[in-house]
């Protein structure tokens, strides 16, 4: 008992300390130029080109002469996917690809919702726009951008959309759906100066935001997408009306943070964590050390020489896919590597998959994608953004299976203004592709009560 009535004095003292310290700042960018050469004079051209995605027969002869190509390798013996993907099934994949998969028929749907293109700061920016078709008269659609990350495109939304815009509930909000390509991602054009990061990225898409004449509008994201989301909140609060992610990696560890590590796994109570929190974290040397290690190999090559790796990746689609679908595997569930097939059909279908491949490998963006971790990273962990907190209603859907996890003690030392923390019934890194239904829930609950049309 006086063990636990000191850490909570020792814990009382260290928020006030806190909460003391806290300064209101704004996070500020300038506008910058990404294009070929130097800026030119004049305004920026910033009128807006429907896009549409097209294959020819060439580019597919070229790809099925490359995956005929391919020379398989064997996998160890009883490795199922603890050395990465699978060779056997690998092979299972690329024959689904060469002889099964229609990359034309998989085109008119990408093509089912509209697309568009206009240039910012040098660069074209893609996105998906998605305006709801039968919008109840006297109501209005609620803008939300919904943002990626790596190794996903905005195609992992396309199952959500139409919950957000088409709700069956009429109780539902009805949204009007943005789903852009990070910059060097997919159909948008890619960066040609170093340094573009997440901060360049949201301020390019709060600018997108405006072009399309929204003044307020709500953010969704995963991966880069939660950062690249929370770092549009920071730079313009009075546009960005609310910040839903689904993916909260912990930030700097602060006294608090320190603490709840020392002494969480013997008094969870004293810190809000629930037994799933506690099975995440503890014991914390495994957990929060080898565990992230075990799993952020790629992240060290794409923050050190991107493009040395991504160049072969670049030339060889069976090598990208191999690439690409492991992180599928491993990030929807971590159990999956003791799995011959990495439990990938379990989840999502071939079919969706390799859609996804095929955006990076039509729009040839493996290595510039790769490059955003390197712009990231190589600016240090201590940026202003990172110390920064989010002061927009904010809200969080936990899933249990995500890469790294964050309980609600640790998210609400960055969002202050928290109003959601939603430990989700499963589901893991790709939320929008794998369980759409149980993402477009939490973020209606989130925005009715930022909407003040549902109590807290």
């Amino acid at each position: 008992m006086y063990t636990e009535l000191a850490v909570a004095l020792g814990l009382g003292a260290v928020v006030a300390w806190v909460f003391l310290k806290k300064r209101k700042t704004v996070l500020k960018t300038q506008d910058g130029w990404w294009g070929v050469g130097a800026c030119p004079q004049g305004p920026e051209d910033d009128s807006i080109r429907p896009f549409k995605v097209e294959t020819t027969a060439e580019e597919i002869e070229d790809l099925h002469r490359r995956l005929d190509q391919t020379r398989s390798f064997p996998s160890l013996e009883d490795s199922q996917f603890h050395y990465g993907f699978n060779s056997k099934y690998l092979e299972k994949v690329v024959s689904y690809w060469r002889n099964d998969f229609n990359w034309k028929k998989q085109v008119d749907k990408l093509n089912k919702y509209p697309h568009f293109k206009t240039k910012i700061e040098g660069i074209d920016i893609h996105y998906v726009h998605v305006k709801p078709k039968n919008l109840p008269e006297g109501t209005r659609a609620l803008p939300l951008m919904m943002v990626h990350g790596w190794p996903g495109s905005f195609y992992e939304f396309y199952g959500i959309i139409p919950l957000l815009t088409e709700p069956s509930n009429p109780d539902d909000i009805t949204f009007e759906i943005i789903c852009p390509s990070i910059p060097g991602y997919g159909f948008s054009e890619a960066p040609h100066k170093k340094g573009f990061d997440g901060v360049c990225a949201a301020h390019i898409f709060n600018k997108l935001m405006k072009r399309l004449g929204f003044n307020q509008y709500y953010v969704q994201g995963g991966d880069w997408g939660s950062l690249i989301t929370t770092n549009m909140a920071q730079l313009d609060p009075n546009a960005v009306k609310g910040l839903h992610i689904n993916f909260a990696p912990p930030g700097k560890a602060g006294l608090l943070m320190m603490l709840s590590i020392f002494f969480g796994r013997r008094f969870p109570k004293l810190f809000g964590f629930t037994e799933h929190d506690v099975k995440r974290l503890f014991p914390s040397m495994q957990k929060l050390v080898i565990d992230t290690i075990r799993e952020s190999g790629y992240m060290h090559i794409q923050s050190t020489k991107p493009d040395t790796a991504g160049r072969g990746l670049n030339d060889s689609p069976v090598g990208l896919a191999a690439y690409i679908l492991e992180k599928f595997s491993t990030w929807t569930d971590p159990d999956f590597k003791k799995l011959e097939d990495g439990g990938l059909e379990r989840k999502y279908s071939l079919d969706d998959l390799l859609t996804n491949v095929m955006i990076y490998w039509t729009s040839r963006c493996i290595i510039s994608s790769m490059r955003f971790y390197k712009e990231n990273f190589s600016k240090g962990l201590n940026q202003l953004h990172a110390k920064l907190p989010v002061s927009v209603p904010s809200a969080v859907a936990s899933f249990p299976n995500e890469v790294m996890h964050s309980p609600k003690l640790w998210v609400k030392q960055k969002y202050h203004n928290l109003k959601t923390y939603t430990p989700m019934a499963r589901g893991g890194h790709f939320a929008a592709m794998e369980e759409p239904q149980l993402l477009a829930e939490d973020v209606q609950n989130f925005v009715k009560i930022v909407e003040k049309r549902k109590k807290k």
